[in-house]
C-alpha cells in the first residue's frame, strides 16, 4: 500500500486548480493550519462530504509497563478524532 505525501498533495492540487505548485503549497498550508487553530482552541471542525475533526481528552489512569510489569502513571492527553463523512464513505465503498 502506498502513502501519499504532503507533496504528492501539492502536486495534485497545482493540477487540479490549475494554479502554481508555491500556491498550491501555500492553499493546503493554510488549510491544515486553520484545522490546527481551531483544533487548539478546542473547536470542532465539520467539513460536509469529507469529515469531522475533534479533540478527544484521554484521562490519566494508571498502567503498566509490558516489560517490567511495574505500575505507571498516564497522564491525561488529548489527541485528534476524524469522523469520516457521508461523501468520503461513499467514496471508498461505492
Amino acid at each position: 500500500m502506498a502513502s501519499v505525501t504532503k507533496n504528492d498533495l501539492v502536486n495534485h492540487i497545482a493540477e487540479t486548480a490549475g494554479i502554481k505548485k508555491v500556491q498550491a503549497e501555500l492553499a493546503l498550508s493554510a488549510v491544515t493550519g486553520g484545522i490546527r487553530g481551531a483544533l487548539a482552541k478546542g473547536d470542532k471542525v465539520t467539513l460536509v462530504g469529507f469529515g469531522t475533526f475533534q479533540i478527544s481528552e484521554r484521562a490519566a489512569r494508571k498502567g503498566r509497563n509490558p516489560q517490567t510489569k511495574e505500575p505507571i502513571d498516564i497522564p491525561a492527553s488529548r489527541s485528534v478524532r476524524f469522523k469520516a463523512g457521508k461523501g468520503l464513505k461513499d467514496a471508498l465503498n461505492g
